[in-house]
């Protein structure tokens, strides 16, 4: 536990003008990591100075970026098995308090209304139908084809509130509920567009990979199948590769919505938040 007083006393002498004594205040409190966030944000709700706010600030963002950096190296080595858990992670950063059950229960309600409709026998097709239906009719959910670049695409909570995204994040959010149905929907790394792989695994062996039709989730859900990827890679010239026909891992799909959002902050010129991101892709290599 730590000492309320000595953190307030601490936290008071983070304008002090001496760069040592600031140093020392700034890494002491920064050593105390999450359990001094609170007292630093009451502090800075009643902070006068602006170079005083202007340190609490930072001080917050840095504990919290700790802890993003740790929670996804922990995710990363055991396994990245839970896609949500990841894209959650990701979210943190630009929403650290967030209620993540919130978020996890938004998600749950929209599996929900599908399971309801859900036919025992039905085919793949008509599986995906269904989930298309309640996902872009009933929820109304689509692509943010006006503000792509916009980094808020790539958050899950703003995804799940305004129900827009890129590409990868309305895939995320698609081949969560379709895996929580028990439906084998998962993602395809393919350039300058990410898809989504309806895989039968009964059909899988050496040779055939399974893969009965692909899904675009940010064209409504629209089914295709593998000589439209042709065609696609046909036009970006670029020759054929194993990876942009099969399902990639979950931490491929993290490293992507992560370099989205290099690029979404590159055209802001936030450069301190691309510093960060590279810091978070370097986790995952």
């Amino acid at each position: 536990m730590i000492n309320p007083s000595e953190v307030n006393s601490l936290i008071r002498l983070l304008d002090d003008p001496d760069s040592e004594i600031y140093e020392h205040v700034h890494d002491k409190l920064l050593s105390y990591g999450v359990e001094a966030v609170s007292f630093l944000e009451t502090a800075f709700e009643q902070a006068f100075d602006a170079v005083q706010q202007e340190r609490i600030a930072n001080l917050v963002h840095e504990i919290q970026f700790g802890t993003l950096k740790n929670d996804l190296k922990l995710w990363h080595q055991s396994g990245a098995f839970d896609l949500l858990q990841g894209i959650l992670i990701i979210n943190r950063y630009q929403y650290p308090d967030l209620d993540e059950q919130k978020i996890i229960n938004q998600v749950e309600a929209i599996k929900r209304d599908i399971w309801i409709q859900m036919m025992h026998e039905a085919s793949p097709k008509e599986q995906i139908k269904l989930i298309n239906h309640v996902f872009y009719n009933i929820y109304g959910f689509s692509g943010n084809t006006s503000n792509h670049l916009d980094p808020q695409n790539s958050y899950l909570s703003q995804v799940l509130e305004t129900k827009k995204g890129n590409q990868i994040s309305l895939a995320i959010i698609y081949s969560i509920i379709a895996q929580k149905l028990d439906i084998p929907v998962y993602g395809v790394n393919l350039p300058q567009h990410f898809i989504l792989a309806y895989l039968d695994e009964s059909q899988q062996s050496e040779f055939e990979s399974g893969i009965l039709f692909y899904i675009n989730a940010f064209n409504k859900g629209f089914i295709f199948g593998r000589r439209d990827v042709d065609m696609f890679l046909k036009q970006l010239n670029l020759k054929f590769d194993k990876q942009f026909y099969e399902p990639c891992s979950n931490t491929d799909i993290i490293k992507r919505v992560i370099r989205n959002l290099i690029s979404a902050y590159e055209n802001l010129g936030a450069s301190d938040k691309v510093d960060e991101m590279n810091e978070l892709l370097g986790i995952l290599e």
